[in-house]
């Protein structure tokens, strides 16, 4: 069978989802879509061909927990997933590929078919506890949201952060997600030993926008409002202005910065989009959908952000891009920061006081 196009199959709109399209799993050699007439007409017995909104979990038996990565753009070496796939059902997720390696695709099943690691709190447990584990930053988000909604019922995020403060081992977060406010009890325990850092991402202040680009994520003033309540909590806060949508969010950056600033936010970041893989069909049919007559400029502003193309992996440039508008991205970054009063202290994140439990306190100074 030919690989279909993902903009051409049905759109359905499924409340509280993201495209809901299933583009083909490029390690698959056979693809199967349901007929666009067949879908429209609602004909009965086919209920295998059509995308199912309801979410699915899975239990991840995997035996291991921590991943180490050794890309020099990323700030940690090491990074965990209790879940793989998120419900946020954000359109531009860079991490939709891997759902591939599962037999699924990057589409509505990413979204809809989420694995759960039940052993990671004992997994982690037992990774921080071997003697040739070297205390350092571990990020709970290697590449999924650890708050999204299934952690409601899972919570396995916050045993998670039981352990780090058992090991006070430190630990980063990156979400997008108003649930963090309900851990900001352990995580002020961790940051009283510097072992815990938090940003908040914020994409847009446009509510209206937000629910439609990141559907199940919690909307932007309650993101502002969980920067404040983890500020208040003594927990270090940051904002991402991630990813940067150039021709569509470019322009809120300064408005982001500053308002993250006034609730609490003490350092900012920012991520270029990127479209590897199946995310370029995906985002440009969310284009075609919510935003039809900005597709031509927000892909054309990518591709001159990408040498041409709409997704580049070598390190230093996926996350900022290069050229002429990457240059003009960083700038306004730097000024908007600096006059929001963020990145004026170098973060506050320690081993100084990782222990084992039971064992000899270790420092490594």
């Amino acid at each position: 069978m030919s690989e279909p196009d993902p903009v051409a199959q049905p759109s359905v709109a499924f409340l509280g989802r993201g495209p809901a399209i299933n583009p083909p799993n490029r390690f698959e050699r056979l693809h199967v879509a349901c007929d666009v007439e067949t879908w429209q007409c609602d004909v009965e017995g086919l209920p295998d061909e059509r995308p199912d909104p309801r979410t699915e979990f899975f239990h991840d038996a995997t035996e291991s927990l921590l991943t180490r990565n050794d890309s020099p753009d990323i700030p940690f070496a090491y990074g965990m997933n209790v879940y793989r796939g998120c419900e946020h059902g954000c359109a531009y997720c860079y991490a939709r590929p891997f759902h591939e390696y599962l037999g699924w695709s990057s589409g509505l099943d990413f979204e809809t078919k989420i694995l759960v690691k039940l052993k990671a709190p004992e997994l982690l447990r037992k990774e921080l506890a071997r003697p040739k584990w070297e205390p350092q930053v571990v990020s709970m988000n290697g590449v999924t949201d650890c708050y999204q909604p299934a952690e409601r019922h899972f919570g396995l995020t916050r045993k998670c952060l039981e352990v780090f403060a058992e090991f006070r081992n430190p630990v980063g977060i990156v979400t997008k997600n108003f649930l963090v406010t309900r851990d900001r009890d352990l995580l002020g325990e961790l940051a009283k030993w510097k072992c815990a850092v938090v940003y908040v991402t914020i994409t847009t202040l446009d509510a209206e926008l937000a629910g439609k680009l990141e559907p199940r994520a919690a909307r932007p003033e309650h993101r502002l409002r969980a920067i404040r309540m983890l500020a208040e909590a003594g927990v270090p806060v940051g904002v991402m202005t991630a990813p940067i949508i150039p021709g569509l969010t470019e322009h809120e950056m300064p408005a982001i910065l500053d308002a993250a600033a006034k609730a609490g936010a003490r350092r900012a970041g920012y991520v270029v989009l990127r479209l590897p893989y199946a995310v370029k069909g995906i985002f440009s049919h969310w284009l075609d959908v919510h935003a039809p007559s900005k597709k031509a400029r927000v892909l054309d502003r990518v591709r001159e952000l990408r040498g041409g193309e709409l997704n580049v992996a070598e390190w230093g440039k996926r996350m900022r891009g290069e050229g002429i508008f990457a240059e003009q991205i960083h700038d306004l970054f730097a000024v908007a920061a600096r006059r929001a009063g963020l990145n004026k202290e170098p973060g506050h994140i320690s081993t100084e006081f990782f222990r084992r439990p039971g064992g000899v306190q270790m420092s490594l100074f």
